[in-house]
């Protein structure tokens, strides 16, 4: 008899310390997912110039840009996941040239949407590594002439110039997560540059930029 009740507590015990180790595993596991998926907004610089020029011989300075927008965290694996975002972002550079014989000294601002799709790789702890495509959709641009002796016929070449609207690009970076807080970094160039169909006599080039920003995960799903 005592045999028999002995063994009925140890396989209630059993079937208890299992039930307890489930609920802690889909506890776990929902846990672990809620931290991986997330949305968020965030905000910061560019740090933006151009490279790889063709036919015009200038010289370029970085400029100062806003960067501003959303992403989305999404696992695919323990450690994977994608993460594609959409930012406003303002690049440009500031240049010194020749055209049409005659010296030119302006600063290019160029208001962008970028979609970057980027492959995440978290190795552990807050760090996750960031890489991927970026598209590229020109909003607006803005060239500013500060050079006394720029001609009217040199504003109107850039006016005209054949610029292409959507360029493609490639991103690396890397972000750190604590608690709700994102703090990022990237550098991103462009793979096409920027001259539409080639006929254009202005300074053809692609952008390069450095990026960082900070910022907030609304909430975990």
């Amino acid at each position: 008899m005592k045999k028999t009740i002995l063994m009925i507590m140890t396989i209630a015990s059993m079937i208890n310390n299992s039930k307890a180790q489930e609920v802690e595993v889909v506890q776990e596991n929902r846990m672990d997912f809620r931290d991986r998926c997330l949305f968020g907004i965030k905000v910061g610089v560019n740090y933006s110039n151009v490279y790889d020029t063709q036919g015009e011989a200038f010289q370029s300075d970085p400029k100062l840009g806003l960067a501003a927008g959303m992403f989305l965290a999404i696992p695919i694996g323990r450690f994977f996941g994608i993460q594609p975002e959409v930012l406003f972002s303002q690049k440009g550079f500031q240049a010194t040239g020749m055209l049409l014989n005659n010296t030119y000294d302006f600063t290019r601002t160029t208001n962008y949407v970028d979609v970057p799709l980027l492959f995440a790789l978290k190795p552990g702890g807050l760090l996750t590594l960031l890489a991927g495509p970026q598209f590229s959709y020109l909003m607006k641009q803005k060239d500013v002439f500060a050079n006394a002796t720029t001609s009217i016929d040199q504003e109107k070449e850039f006016e005209n110039a054949n610029i292409r609207k959507n360029i493609l690009g490639f991103v690396v970076g890397a972000d750190i997560t604590i608690k709700h807080i994102v703090l990022g970094v990237r550098a991103g160039w462009d793979v096409q540059n920027n001259n539409g169909d080639g006929t254009s006599t202005t300074p053809r080039y692609k952008n390069v930029l450095y990026q960082a920003t900070i910022g907030y995960r609304f909430f975990n799903y």
